[in-house]
């Protein structure tokens, strides 16, 4: 995808053959915007991936009452506590 400041993201399943088990990831690509320095990548564990999938989507559901919010009053807090760890053994993004 490519987001509204031209910044290409690419979600893809990584599969590294070991000797003894397969080794998946899931990699998270954030390739450079319009004139930007070069982007980051990351290579999460299932586990991880659907952590911060679940944060994403309490962003963006947040991002959706403020924009629905009328003025002058105070969205309402997300559904669960995106600001801190939601999970043992994640940190907080």
């Amino acid at each position: 995808m490519i987001t509204s400041c031209d910044r290409r993201i690419t979600v893809k399943c990584l599969r590294l053959p070991t000797a003894g088990r397969p080794i998946s990831r899931v990699t998270l690509d954030l390739g450079p915007g319009s004139g930007s320095a070069p982007g980051a990548w990351a290579a999460l564990t299932t586990r991880e991936a659907r952590e911060l999938a679940r944060r994403l989507l309490d962003q963006a559901a947040l991002a959706e009452r403020e924009a629905t919010t009328a003025p002058g009053a105070l969205p309402s807090p997300p559904s669960s506590a995106s600001f801190g760890p939601a999970s043992p053994g994640f940190p907080s993004f």
